[in-house]
């Protein structure tokens, strides 16, 4: 069984909140081990929002406690009735987070039976460690960038793989492929966007994450893939500019990888596109359907590169760009 970062941080944070606690003389300390407990969150971003959530919400909750119970006495009733005043104000106050952690105070208020100026200060204090060594201990986050690097070189290896297969069916059309990486390639994306949304809480001061506009764009790409599939089903195999484009796709294959050269293969696409048009007319409703669906195709290609070639600043010089450089 796997111990997760944050299983970590509550086992290293709990004690350093009591043994300050301890060392500070404060009542209740074992109460900053049970605030640092419920402030441990999974990302920066996160802490710090409940932090500064948990905070208010302990100051509302010790606030209300000082009115009901010297008001109504110490007792279930009155802790009752404060709860009826106090968790609709959390609400308004859009800090409900703060509930079971103010929770801790008006308890440890309640058990004193009597408040004092130096209690309430004692527990302040006990709030203020409680929540800061939290917050300090949830500044440390393991980085994501090794598992997206990861999920990064297995999608490219998925388009690899259907492009070359796209690639095989126009040449031969070979059906033996079951089209698994389309599938593979979609969870893929998913479990990276998400990895790369919950890594972008752990960097406050970064609004950009390099991932983000990577998988992005892998995503659109995928989707024209998608878009493809039906228009080359319906490739005849004698069709003469069927194998230019199956030529095509192994060279795309080959160019899938992290930078951009969609400038190279953008003007190479140019290239079959004038093959095209210098094709002879169709004769029959069949060369005219196949016309069609290659046109269809090019349109699709020209997406798929546009789309790459819009993600980043190209890494070949655009008037060198008829030369083909490795991927």
């Amino acid at each position: 069984m796997k111990i997760g970062s944050r299983t970590i941080k509550t086992a290293i944070g709990t004690p350093i909140s009591i043994s300050l606690a301890q060392l500070f003389g404060l009542s209740n300390f074992i109460s900053a081990g049970i605030l640092t407990i419920l402030c441990i969150q999974s990302s920066r971003k996160r802490s710090v929002m409940t932090a500064w959530q948990r905070f208010l919400a302990c100051v509302v909750a010790a606030v209300l406690s000082v009115l009901f119970f010297e008001l109504f006495g110490y007792n279930p009733i009155a802790v009752g009735a404060m709860l009826v005043c106090f968790i609709p104000v959390l609400v308004w106050l859009k800090v409900t987070p703060g509930i079971g952690t103010s929770s801790v105070i008006i308890l440890n208020l309640y058990g004193a039976q009597h408040l004092s100026v130096t209690f309430l200060v004692d527990q302040f204090f006990v709030i203020i460690v409680g929540i800061g060594v939290a917050l300090l201990v949830n500044l440390y986050m393991p980085s994501m960038d090794k598992q997206l690097k990861k999920k990064q070189d297995e999608l490219e290896h998925y388009f690899q793989t259907i492009l070359n297969e796209i690639a095989l069916y126009i040449r031969n059309k070979n059906e033996n492929w079951d089209g698994k990486e389309l599938q593979q390639s979609e969870d893929l994306l998913e479990d990276a966007m998400e990895l790369v949304l919950f890594d972008k809480e752990n960097h406050l001061l970064r609004a950009h994450h390099p991932y983000y506009d990577y998988f992005k764009m892998r995503q659109k790409q995928l989707e024209l893939l998608q878009r493809m599939l039906p228009l080359v089903s319906r490739l005849p195999d004698q069709y003469t500019i069927s194998f230019k484009v199956s030529g095509f796709f192994e060279q795309l294959a080959e160019a899938v990888h992290p930078g951009n050269t969609a400038v190279v293969y953008l003007n190479e696409l140019e290239g079959l596109r004038q093959i095209f048009d210098q094709q002879p007319l169709p004769t029959t409703q069949k060369e005219f359907e196949t016309r069609a669906n290659l046109y269809q195709l090019l349109h699709e290609i020209e997406d798929y590169l546009l789309v790459k070639k819009r993600f980043k600043e190209s890494d070949v010089n655009e008037a060198q760009g008829h030369k083909k450089r490795p991927g």
